[in-house]
């Protein structure tokens, strides 16, 4: 059982594409959602970044520069944001989507003491626009966002995988799952759960990170209602 009261929760988009592999799949966003719900319920303080990647993802784009297909990955975040501000609306809770990009008809732009001022009423909270800038990912936002509202903990939902392994679990199966790591080990065992700035940015501001699987939804309630919820949990030091 984990008493974190404030927490980033980072959603890739894959996670809300489920097995469709595009765009939106409905029952896999309502899950998650209504897990989301039971965690706010708890008195949890929420804020969720978004990923793209069931869109569009900035490195995919050949044909085009890198900064104009990060921004069509940016783009991908929002419309993620809008998806899942709209569902938890739709159950009873209030929200507030904000962009690192301006598109004031859309959303919020984001500005850090607006952010924690809505955590602190209890609105759940949807950084959408990653960083505003090409060349960073969503991961990174995530470990941003959650120095900039000094959230507890980042929440890492993974698809296909339930925590941090030596090796892929999905291709190897006698991979060992970590229940903790440091930051350090992470990099030296090039274990690739984020990237580099982002892990980077964690371990020298000692920012903890929990990374369990999305792929059932429930598990995110298990992190505040179980002893042992599984996943691996990540820190500076331990």
């Amino acid at each position: 059982m984990q008493d974190y009261k404030r927490v980033i929760l980072k959603l890739s988009g894959e996670a809300l594409a489920g097995d469709k592999g595009f765009g939106f799949d409905d029952d896999i966003i309502i899950n998650i959602c209504e897990n989301i719900k039971a965690v706010s319920k708890l008195g949890v303080q929420i804020a969720i970044v978004v990923g793209g990647g069931n869109f569009w993802r900035g490195r995919s784009g050949k044909e085009i520069d890198r900064a104009s297909s990060d921004t069509i990955g940016m783009l991908g975040t929002v419309m993620n944001g809008l998806r899942v501000q709209g569902t938890l609306e739709e159950m009873g809770l209030e929200t507030r989507l904000m962009t690192a990009i301006d598109m004031k008809e859309v959303a919020e732009p984001y500005i850090r003491r607006r952010a924690v001022r809505h955590l602190e009423k209890g609105r759940i909270v949807i950084f959408s626009a990653g960083t505003g800038l090409p060349y960073f990912s969503t991961d990174t936002t995530a470990s941003l966002r959650a120095l900039e509202i000094n959230a507890d903990v980042i929440l890492l939902g993974k698809t296909g995988t339930d925590g941090i392994y030596d090796k892929d679990p999905n291709v190897y199966h006698d991979a060992v799952r970590f229940d903790k790591l440091t930051y350090k080990e992470i990099l030296h065992k090039e274990l690739k759960i984020m990237d580099t700035t982002a892990t980077s940015l964690c371990m020298d501001n000692d920012m903890p990170l929990f990374v369990f699987g999305i792929d059932d939804p429930s598990n995110l309630v298990r992190i505040f209602e179980e002893e042992d919820p599984i996943g691996t949990i990540v820190k500076e030091s331990f």
